[in-house]
Parts: C-alpha cells; sequence; structure tokens
C-alpha cells in the first residue's frame, strides 16, 4: 500500500496548490515573470561566476541589460505597436467593407445566377464580423489588463518584478539546495531524476521555444513591413510571438495579414501572394532548420494537449495562466508518464498474488 499512501499525498498536495494558485493568481504574476525571466538567464549567470565574476555582480550586470532592453524597446517600439493597433481598430469597419466589396465583384464574376444566395452569405458574414470583432478585440485587451493587474499596478509590476529577477539570480543555487534538502531522503532520487526530466523539458520551451518564438517575430515583422503590409510589424510580433502555440499563431497570422493584403493590394495579384509566400518561408524556416536545432524533441508534447493545456490554464488562471500553461504542461508530462510506469510495476495494476510470485 506504499504506493497507494505515496500517490494519495501527491494528489492532495497538487490539489491543495492548484487551488492556492487559482486563488493568488493576481497576485502571483509579478513573481511568476520574474522567475522566469531568472530562469531564463540562470546559465548566464553561472557562465560569469565560472569566470571567477561573482554572482551577485553577474546578477547586477545582467538586470542593468535587462532593464535598458526594455527600456529601448518601450521608447521605440511601443508607440509604433500602439499606433498601429489603434490605427486597426479605427479603420476596421472600413477594410472590411471594401474585402466586401472585393468577395462580392469575384463572386459576381464566378457564381452568375447563384450570386444573389452567395451574397447574403457574404453579408451576413461580413457584418458579423464587422459588428464583433472590434468589440473582441478591446474584451480581449481589457480582460489582459484586468487580469495582470488585479492586485498590482502596471508600475508596481514593474518595481515587484525586477526585484524577484535580482534576488532570484543570486540566490538560484541556494534556493534549489533548500528544496532539495526538504525531499524525503528515501525517495530524494527518484525525485531528483524526477525533476531532472522536467527541468530538461522545460527549459527547451522556455529558452529553446522562446528564442525561436523571438526570431519568427523578428522575420515576419521585418518581411511584413519590407512588403509595404499595413500593420504588417504588429501582425508580424503578434504571429511569432504566438508560435508557440501549433499551428494556431501561423495560422490565425496567414489569414490575418493575406486579408489585409487582398484589401491594400488588389489587383496586384503579385503583392498579394507575397504576403502568404512569407508565411510559408516561416513555417519552413521553424520546421527546417529553428525547431530542430535549437528546440529539439525535448518538450515532449503532442500538439492536441499543447492547445488543451493552454485553453485550460488561461480558463482557469487568467493571464498567469497562460504563461505557466506550457511549463506547468510539461511537467505534469513528465509526472504522468511516471506515476504510470510505476502503476504497471505496482501491486495494482499485477494484482496481490502476481505480486508475491
Amino acid at each position: 500500500m506504499q504506493f497507494e499512501r505515496h500517490a494519495l499525498f501527491w494528489i492532495v498536495f497538487a490539489v491543495i496548490f492548484a487551488g492556492l494558485l487559482h486563488l493568488l493568481a493576481p497576485v502571483l504574476l509579478p513573481f511568476v515573470v520574474g522567475l522566469t525571466l531568472a530562469y531564463f538567464l540562470n546559465p548566464l549567470v553561472d557562465a560569469l561566476s565560472s569566470l571567477g565574476m561573482p554572482r551577485w555582480l553577474s546578477a547586477i550586470i545582467i538586470l542593468l541589460l535587462s532593464i535598458l532592453l526594455i527600456v529601448t524597446l518601450f521608447v521605440f517600439l511601443v508607440p509604433v505597436l500602439a499606433a498601429q493597433t489603434d490605427s486597426l481598430i479605427q479603420t476596421l469597419p472600413g477594410e472590411l467593407a471594401r474585402l466586401r466589396g472585393l468577395l462580392e465583384g469575384f463572386a459576381r464574376e464566378r457564381l452568375g445566377d447563384r450570386f444573389p444566395e452567395a451574397e447574403a452569405a457574404v453579408t451576413r458574414g461580413l457584418a458579423g464580423m464587422q459588428d464583433s470583432l472590434p468589440g473582441m478585440l478591446s474584451g480581449f485587451a481589457a480582460a489582459l489588463w484586468s487580469q495582470g493587474t488585479a492586485a498590482f499596478s502596471f508600475f508596481s509590476l514593474m518595481l515587484v518584478t525586477p526585484l524577484v529577477f535580482f534576488y532570484a539570480l543570486v540566490d538560484w543555487p541556494k534556493m534549489l539546495a533548500k528544496v532539495e534538502s526538504w525531499l524525503p531522503r528515501e525517495n530524494a532520487p527518484t525525485i531528483r531524476a524526477l525533476a531532472s526530466e522536467i527541468d530538461s523539458r522545460v527549459s527547451a520551451f522556455i529558452r529553446g521555444q522562446g528564442m525561436v518564438c523571438l526570431v519568427l517575430a523578428v522575420f515576419y515583422s521585418i518581411a511584413l513591413s519590407f512588403l509595404g503590409l499595413r500593420y504588417g510589424l504588429l501582425i508580424g510580433l503578434l504571429t511569432g510571438l504566438m508560435s508557440f502555440i501549433p499551428f494556431v499563431g501561423w495560422a490565425l497570422g496567414l489569414i490575418t495579414a493575406t486579408a489585409l493584403a487582398a484589401v491594400q493590394f488588389w489587383p496586384d495579384v503579385t503583392s498579394m501572394l507575397l504576403v502568404p509566400g512569407v508565411f510559408l518561408a516561416g513555417q519552413a524556416l521553424d520546421a527546417a532548420i529553428l525547431s530542430p536545432q535549437i528546440v529539439g524533441q525535448k518538450i515532449g508534447l503532442h500538439p492536441v494537449w499543447l492547445i488543451f493545456a493552454l485553453l485550460t490554464f488561461s480558463y482557469l488562471f487568467g493571464f498567469l495562466g497562460l504563461l505557466v500553461a506550457v511549463p506547468v504542461a510539461a511537467a505534469i508530462g513528465v509526472l504522468v508518464r511516471f506515476a504510470l510506469r510505476t502503476y504497471l510495476d505496482s501491486s495494482v495494476y499485477h494484482g496481490h498474488d502476481a505480486a508475491k510470485g
């Protein structure tokens, strides 16, 4: 019955932990962001420390460089993105009306007598998009804001996160040693092995997939802006940053950019086709080079399970859940596989007679 007692203990612990996480989700956001950044950059601190630099000095240097990068982005990039977002929301009804006109003209030429029926369907669809999409965008932004700053204002988030980031970098080895000292001695080797496997998979996502998303965001933004697509910078960044969702982020970016290209460039078919060509090139770059070389197969998550985790965690924990969904899903995957192996070796599976034999 030892297996059953241990399983019950960890199940109860997981339920209590999930309940506390749900209750404290808004308060935990700056701590999660700070710890995630520290986890991402800890290898760099370790490398500097191995060269003889004090760990606290390495942490200060990395913190200052990170702040400088964030300030640079806010000064040069955020105003442009904010302007493009506002312009997109303001001009969206007009863009949809132009798209409707293009579709009507194309359908009138191809459908002939069947055009009135198709026109009614297109009219209903585009009218619904025109009425709901601006509200959906503003509602999504409002949800992110309310979930992300329920207990902390934007400025308090900017103050707490750097502190957590700095102290986590400085004390990372001490924190790991302290947690290791709390492990039950009998099960410590097994827990360490599981923690090592979880670390390899989580780091593959946070460091590997995070780097892939950044590279793709830069690629899409530069390519779409070079083609002269309006809102190309905004769409490119969002598509790249959403690339951690298999296919979904790429598909949404492709559909949005292609629709805007049709409205902007028609009847220049060449310019219209170059926009989806950029997305096909980005997908090929990701599949052939970026993911195999940077991430590899270390995450070990099926795309369906990944999408389910993102939807479930974002629903339960809001914006915080969206941040931790994939790492937690990777950790759960490791624990489930271990639990399945343990179950298949236990008396629960084999029966008491088989266990005695």
